[in-house]
């Protein structure tokens, strides 16, 4: 089966956490909202209003064997148990789902520290409200998130859903990991010394071959207006 992946062209986004998995699995799939791939923004826009049973709220959304599944926890819980993904037992994927939502939660905050009013405005309109957003992000959040998965990471050993092989959520914090380091390379340059095993964890997913080969790619799209941008005044 070939997937359809339905997101915004131009921005790794959300998107990109489902993609991880898909490039690293070697799962077919299509990119329908990217121009390269023959789709555009109003094919997304047009797709999301077709009518079907389960729409979605918004992308990414995947299409698998004419069912619709939406938002990237959901995705990839179903990506983990389809594909191998995630350990076989029910215990171990709920683990590994609860890791993605808190995940989730800490990429939620790192877009609302450039847009902490309203994502309708631009990031010029509410920049006092960001930096003062930003301090706490940088002190505060940063540390407890990824000091957390720090921590998981000494319990469970190389891999956060442990035994010796990757699950999505280990790519996920990949991707989280790098959004920070692209968003807030001062702050991450100082948090990476006491985040030994996060930071080899990092180094061991963009290892694995299919990664490492994507990442050498053009379908990696580079981070800018998404939800990773980097203001040097909001870095401290």
């Amino acid at each position: 089966m070939t997937y359809d992946l339905w997101y915004w062209d131009g921005i790794p986004g959300r998107g990109e956490f489902v993609r991880l998995a898909l490039e690293a699995a070697g799962i077919d799939y299509r990119e329908r909202g990217r121009a390269s791939g023959g789709g555009s923004a109003d094919a997304l826009v047009e797709d999301m209003q077709s009518p079907r049973k389960h729409p979605p709220f918004a992308p990414p959304y995947l299409v698998a064997d004419g069912e619709t599944i939406g938002q990237t926890a959901n995705i990839l819980f179903f990506l983990g148990e389809k594909h191998q993904l995630a350990p076989k037992d029910l215990a171990g994927r709920l683990w590994v789902n609860q890791l993605q939502l808190t995940l989730a939660d800490l990429v939620a905050e790192a877009h609302d520290v450039h847009h902490p009013i309203a994502a309708s405005l631009y990031y010029e309109d509410q920049q006092e409200e960001a930096k003062r957003r930003a301090k706490s992000f940088r002190e505060e959040r940063i540390p407890k998130f990824l000091g957390y998965f720090e921590n998981v990471l000494k319990e469970q050993g190389q891999w956060l859903a442990g035994g010796d092989h990757w699950s999505y959520a280990d790519l996920s914090l990949f991707h989280v990991v790098d959004g920070l380091a692209y968003a807030f390379p001062v702050t991450m340059s100082k948090q990476s010394r006491r985040l030994s095993k996060v930071m080899a964890l990092h180094a061991r997913v963009g290892a694995i071959p299919n990664v490492k080969a994507y990442l050498q790619s053009d379908r990696r799209l580079a981070f800018g207006d998404g939800i990773f941008r980097h203001y040097p005044e909001l870095d401290g």
